[in-house]
């Protein structure tokens, strides 16, 4: 008898994720990898001290569900110091094993069947499938280059009675923008004329520059009560291995999101609660220290790109900057990046991976500068010398 296996389509479908190809190719080649996005300098020694002793003298069982209480005290005052946000960390706080699975369980826990969730392209490309995986039924807003802008008319015609929940990530992955005071209060429009709530993905939140301030929608009138926002120690303290990641937000929508996550992940491993907790307590001045120094490496990677002929678009925050290729190329994005990694040795990621429509923009790269100055000098002049000679 022929097996006809009924697997689960959403996850059957997918194919291997461009970072791991991408990152497959770069080490095959020896290629320099600013595509995907993670530091190659760990994060401050104290916060690896920490959890380091916590390893070694416990406890390593078992901690409470929702999180160690340290971490979720220290997450509470975070909220507050940066945002004047009151969050009880008893009930309106929930620690997850990294911002991915803080997503996941959020989307479980308040999307279902039918109900309509609402994305804004280009996306992290874990929203669609989970979504899809609940049940839910997707609406997509597309930002299209080289301003990326959000407007009124697209939110409007985007949120609409039946929208159940809305994905909001800024500072944008993948593209950089950070969407500003005015965008953020069209938001809240469209959102306080609907009856959805809010997932808002704010893991670059410390990683702003040229003085750009990081609007939390959660601070904006009427907000609180349908926003809960998503972070990660990952992006504030570059430790992404970890994968340590948290919510805060109104108790009624954290409480249904625990549910969701006590079947996921249950819980994070306790001396990496323990060392997050010492860092948002002790260490978020080398948090801030890093936004500065990410400033320069964009500053220095955006100056050699445009050098070489690449359209350099603004990047306002995260680990990530966007450059056209239409100046240097005819081919699309995939086909060039892939190209460039086999014979420039430098690799990168095609944003339409982004996109999910047929009209996704296929001329922009992304390039990752979470790397340490010379390996960004080190890619530069590999560019430089492929383009000069290619």
């Amino acid at each position: 008898m022929t097996m006809s296996p009924a697997f689960n389509p959403v996850f059957a479908r997918q194919g291997t994720t461009i970072f791991t190809v991408m990152s497959g190719l770069a080490t095959e080649h020896k290629a320099v990898n600013l595509g995907q996005g993670f530091p190659d300098l760990d994060g401050p020694e104290s916060i690896r001290a920490a959890a380091a002793k916590v390893l070694m003298e416990g406890p390593n069982q078992y901690p409470p569900m929702p999180g160690v209480p340290e971490l979720r005290r220290a997450l509470s005052a975070h909220a507050k110091r940066f945002y004047g946000l009151d969050y009880d960390w008893q009930d309106e706080v929930l620690v997850t094993s990294g911002g991915t699975e803080a997503l996941t369980a959020s989307i479980m826990g308040l999307a279902g069947p039918g109900d309509e969730v609402v994305l804004i392209e280009p996306a992290y490309d874990s929203y669609r499938p989970i979504a899809e995986a609940a049940g839910a039924t997707i609406k997509t807003i597309i930002l299209t280059p080289p301003d990326f802008r959000l407007s009124p008319a697209m939110l409007a015609a985007a949120i609409t009675p039946r929208t159940k929940l809305v994905m909001v990530n800024t500072p944008l992955n993948p593209v950089g923008r950070v969407f500003d005071a005015e965008e953020m209060d069209a938001i809240a429009r469209a959102v306080r004329e609907s009856n959805a709530y809010v997932i808002c993905d704010e893991v670059y939140e410390h990683l702003t520059y040229d003085g750009r301030p990081h609007v939390s929608l959660a601070c904006l009138p009427e907000m609180r009560e349908r926003v809960v926002r998503v972070g990660s120690a990952g992006k504030i303290f570059s430790l992404t291995g970890w994968k340590v990641g948290w919510l805060t937000g109104p108790r009624q929508m954290i409480s249904v999101i625990a549910k969701a996550h006590q079947f996921l992940t249950f819980t994070t491993p306790p001396s990496l609660q323990l060392g997050v907790a010492h860092g948002l307590n002790h260490e978020m001045e080398s948090a801030i220290a890093l936004a500065a120094r990410l400033q320069d490496n964009r500053d220095l990677l955006a100056a050699g790109l445009s050098e070489i002929g690449f359209e350099v678009l603004p990047s306002e925050g995260t680990y990530f900057l966007t450059a056209g290729i239409s100046g240097l190329t005819n081919e699309k994005d995939r086909a060039f990046c892939e190209r460039l990694v086999r014979e420039a040795g430098v690799a990168l990621i095609p944003l339409s991976e982004f996109f999910s429509g047929p009209s996704r923009p296929d001329t922009y790269v992304r390039f990752a500068f979470c790397k340490q100055r010379a390996v960004i000098e080190e890619a530069l002049a590999r560019l430089k010398a492929y383009f000069k000679h290619g």
